[in-house]
């Protein structure tokens, strides 16, 4: 099964008898230089029934004094369970996520619900935007759902560590940074401390198939990730792009790769680890 799921599709499972399933659907609109903007548009208007997810307070853990984990660290498994207990996420549960396009946030949802052991969680292509486009209904009604039951189990992906990037770089593994390429070769970096990129790592930004607009085609991702299986894993700069990247990557059936969650943030925060600049690996 895709982990996407077209508007059209949705729209057909809200119109059968919602007794027949367990379908809970999570906003989680969120935009980097406005944290607060995304609960906001949510209260003007969402897919009707969905419950709004905070990716910062829900979905990212304790910012550490010394930075390791990065800006978005992982959240404890507590407390996410408790924050998708509140959404009415139950064990059996049918759960689709969007945002308001680019599928940014909806992605780490996915990646941390996936990780944690839920079966059956898509992401909205297109999220907000292409529901609307396709003649899909909003509205200002904020739901109270039922408390949840489900259990989660993080640690069921596999990711990477600092150590464990620099363990597959070594070993000829492809770690692939896919932030823009201005901030891999360090040009341009207006969010973290120092620009660079991971030595041996490879430029590919995701915006080459996940826009706003939504997905490239299967043979489109396939193609621009050619050459990527098992072991090889996705940076960037706080493991939220990354999660967008891997999903990418699973929608067009490529299976086995990973992500570095702490990514470029934590890779930083050890001032003794070597940053490179420049359009090359290891420049």
């Amino acid at each position: 099964m895709s982990p996407l799921i077209r508007a059209e599709h949705l729209r057909a499972l809200l119109a059968d008898d919602p007794s027949d399933t367990d379908l809970v659907l999570l906003d989680v609109r969120w935009y980097l230089p406005d944290p607060t903007r995304g609960r906001s548009e949510y209260q003007q208007s969402h897919l009707p029934g969905a419950v709004f997810v905070d990716l910062e307070s829900d979905l990212t853990g304790d910012l550490r004094p010394d930075r390791r984990g990065g800006r978005h660290p992982l959240p404890d498994t507590v407390g996410l369970q408790q924050a998708m207990r509140r959404a009415g996420v139950n064990e059996d549960s049918q759960v689709v996520v969007y945002d308001q396009g680019s599928s940014l946030a909806a992605a780490r949802l996915w990646w941390l619900l996936r990780d944690a052991g839920q079966a059956d969680v898509r992401v909205l292509d297109g999220g907000l935007r292409a529901w609307i486009a396709a003649g899909g209904e909003v509205t200002d009604r904020v739901p109270q759902p039922h408390l949840g039951d489900v259990v989660l189990r993080s640690g069921q992906l596999p990711q990477l560590d600092a150590e464990g990037v620099t363990a597959a770089i070594a070993a000829g593994r492809s770690v692939v940074d896919v932030r823009a390429a201005d901030r891999y070769r360090g040009e341009n970096e207006a969010i973290d401390p120092v620009a660079g990129h991971i030595p041996g790592s490879v430029s590919k930004p995701v915006t080459e198939v996940a826009t706003a607009d939504g997905f490239a085609s299967p043979d489109q991702i396939r193609a621009y990730f050619a050459g990527l299986g098992p072991g090889d894993a996705f940076s960037c700069g706080s493991g939220v792009t990354a999660s967008l990247a891997l999903l990418a990557a699973e929608s067009a059936g490529l299976t086995g790769l990973s992500i570095y969650p702490g990514s470029w943030s934590d890779w930083i925060s050890d001032p003794t680890r070597p940053v490179a600049t420049g359009p090359n690996p290891d420049a």
